[in-house]
This record gives structure tokens, sequence and C-alpha cells, in this order.
């Protein structure tokens, strides 16, 4: 018998691990799965928590819940990676494979920058953890006046339209309490804009000066003073706040760093359309624990895990890896007012305007505000339990199909 160990059972080791025992003979293969946590996080539902729409219950499932029939679920923390013996520790044990799958994701680090971790759970909350959602609700809830400031810290982050959705989010709730007059919304970032692309950038920052949203770019976060209330860059700069909404550093997780696997940032270093782990055998990587250049969110997942499942099933049969991953993301962008704002994009194709998923049709616009947007968002949820998480197919092509987008001399919707 021989053995796959998928490392994670967030949306990409899921996935994978579905798709996977559907491909390969029971009798013969066996599947793994090793995570920390028997609770499913429903992450995107992170953000809704701080404005009263999700609650904890929303968002989570246990885990066993999306684990086929024939893969073992284990639950222990890994701890270190032998990719020369082929092997796992965990802490309560060690698994031999054949294949490895690292999907381990990411996870916060506020303690690399200065004077963050002080202030977390006070003036500074994050809603990239279920409990800093939890708290960043209480604290929004009582908050009547004064400057709201949101920082991305450094790339890369998960989900790098999130930040823009909670300053869009904020406008619309402050508006619904009936304090927005009262309420300073600033973006601070270390992008040169928005977004990291032109055609984006532009569109979502016409949004953002049409909610009165301050951006301010090129801001390399240095240190947080508590004692005065802002945060400085590594210039001198100083952005003052009321209350600061942090996206902390991101870092691969600690066992992938204590292997020696990863790079500065502990992500593994990836080939970006095979999904192999470069310079490792029989070893693949998904989801947030890659260091490949599209975005850390769960739609990038679902995509990649087509590519892994069938290059892994290709090389078990002696066969070489296709390059057929092309960095696809597709992320809709709750904007409030039930609106929402979609992006479908990929490593050579920026965001553009046009509809999705259908070319003149939709029902989706991209780059623009619409009440259809909004409702695709809000169903997601739905889609992502009952059909993605389980492995099963959407009516999305894996990649990206530039029909129906509008690729040059198009104006940037308002």
């Amino acid at each position: 018998m021989r053995r796959i160990v998928i490392l994670g059972s967030g949306a990409g080791g899921t996935i994978v691990a579905n798709k996977l025992r559907h491909e390969l003979s029971e009798s013969e293969w066996e599947i793994i799965i090793i995570d920390q946590e028997e609770l499913h996080h429903y992450q995107p539902g992170y953000l809704f928590i701080p404005f009263g729409i999700y609650s904890r219950q929303d968002i989570l499932k246990p885990k066993k819940e999306f684990i086929p029939r024939g893969v073992e679920f284990v639950v222990d923390r890994v701890v270190r990676i032998d990719t020369d013996q082929r092997r796992v520790e965990a802490l309560h044990g060690r698994y031999n494979y054949d294949w490895l799958v690292i999907a381990t994701g990411c996870r916060l680090k506020p303690d690399e920058v200065e004077g963050m971790s002080e202030g977390m759970g006070r003036d500074i909350h994050d809603f990239y953890t279920l409990e800093g959602a939890e708290a960043l609700r209480k604290a929004l809830k009582y908050f009547t006046c004064g400057k709201v400031v949101l920082n991305i810290a450094e790339l890369p982050f998960k989900c790098p339209i999130a930040p823009l959705e909670f300053v869009f989010m904020a406008d619309w709730y402050f508006h619904v309490t009936g304090v927005r007059d009262r309420v300073e919304i600033e973006l601070v970032t270390p992008l040169a804009n928005t977004f990291t692309k032109p055609i984006a950038a532009q569109a979502l920052g016409n949004i953002a000066e049409k909610k009165n949203i301050k951006v301010t770019p090129f801001f390399e976060i240095a240190r947080v003073n508590t004692a005065e209330k802002t945060i400085e860059s590594h210039k001198g700069e100083k952005v003052g706040y009321d209350l600061l909404v942090a996206i902390p550093p991101n870092f691969g997780a600690q066992a992938v760093i204590d292997s020696g696997l990863g790079d500065p940032m502990g992500y593994v270093p990836t080939e970006k359309h095979t999904l192999k782990a470069q310079g490792l055998d029989r070893v693949y990587v998904v989801g947030d624990a890659t260091n490949v250049p599209t975005s850390k969110a769960g739609s990038v997942a679902h995509y990649q895990a087509y590519t892994l499942v069938e290059n892994l099933v290709r090389e078990i049969d002696g066969q070489t890896a296709l390059p057929t991953f092309d960095g696809h993301s597709t992320c809709f962008l709750d904007s409030g007012f039930e609106k929402a704002i979609l992006l479908d994009f990929n490593y050579d194709v920026e965001p553009l305007p046009g509809k999705f998923p259908f070319p003149g049709m939709g029902p989706f616009s991209l780059l623009q505000e619409s009440l259809a947007n909004h409702w695709g968002k809000m169903m997601f949820r739905w889609v992502y339990w009952n059909l993605m998480m389980k492995g099963n197919d959407l009516p999305l092509e894996t990649q990206m199909n530039i029909a129906g987008k509008v690729r040059r001399g198009a104006p940037c919707p308002v």
C-alpha cells in the first residue's frame, strides 16, 4: 500500500484530498490528511463578523464533514518535514509518505512590527482571525467618532482585496449607524495605489474616492506607538488613529521554517505553473503555503487543486507534470449598500472590465459595483460548503478566459 500525506485541511488540502480519493484506488493508495484543528473556518466570513452580518456559527463546521470516505483524518500538529527520508513528524506520531502535499497555509505575525502586539485587543484589531474579528465587532459597535485606519504591514498577505472590502463596508456600516460624517476612514498601504495592477487600481481608487476614503500609498510601517496612537513608517512619516485595523505580516507555517523548506517568510518555493515544490522530490504545494505570485485566497487554492491533482497522478503514472496553472484568481469584493465588485485575473492578465462568467451576459460585472455581484458574494458561502470543499466541479473555468473582457482603451468604471 502506497501513501499520500497531505499537511493541512484548509480549502486547498481538503479539495485535493477529495479529488485524489476520486482518482486513486483505495486498494492501492492510502491518503492521510493531518491538521491540528478539528473545525473548518470559512475564512471569507471573517470580514462580515465585525459588521454583524455573520457570527461564529455561520463560519464554522467540523472538518470531518468534508473529508471523504477512504481518507484518514489525523488531528495532530506537524513539527518537522524530512523530505530526504520522506517522513513527517508530528507531536503524536510519524508518517512516512510516497508523495507529500503541503497545504499548511499562512499565519499572522504581529510581533514582527514593533509595538503592534502591545495594542492588540485594545485599540488595535484584525479581521484575519475569528477572535480578532469578534473583538473588532465589539469595537465598531461602540465607535461613534474619530479615525479608523486600516494598515497593510507588508506583502504578501491573505486575500489582497480584503483591506479594500473592509474600508468600503466600514463606509456603509457607519452610514447605517448614522455616524459616517463623524468618522474618518483611511487605508494606509505599502502599495502605490489601492491594488497591484493599474487598471484595477484606478477603478478601485475611483470608488474609494467616491466613498470619501483616504488612501495613503508607499507607507512601509516600522512601528506602532500605542501611547500616542500613531503608526510610523521607515521614512519617519506618521499617521494617527483612534482605531487601528491591522493586517500584520503573514508568514508560512513554523514547521516549514523549522524543516528548512521555506523562503525567509516561510513560504515553500513552488514552480508556479506545475505546483511542484522546487528542488524537492515528490512534493507538491497548494494554497497559501506557496510562494507563487498570485493571490492567497480560497478561489486560487480551488483552481490550483485541479493542476496539482492532475500532475501528481501523472507523475504516479510515470508521466511529466504539465504547466497548466495560470495563476487564476476570482474575487468578490463586497462594497456595502447591497453591492459588490468582482475581479478575475491571472499571472499575465490583470483584472479588466467586462462580464463574468459568460461573455457579454454575466450575470456578474467585472470591476464595477452591482447588486448581482453582491448576491454572488453572499451565495458563495453555500457554494463553498456544499460544492467546493467536497471537491465538486464548479461552473467556472479553471484557467482564466479573457473572452468578454475589455483589454484596451476601456474607461475604468466609477
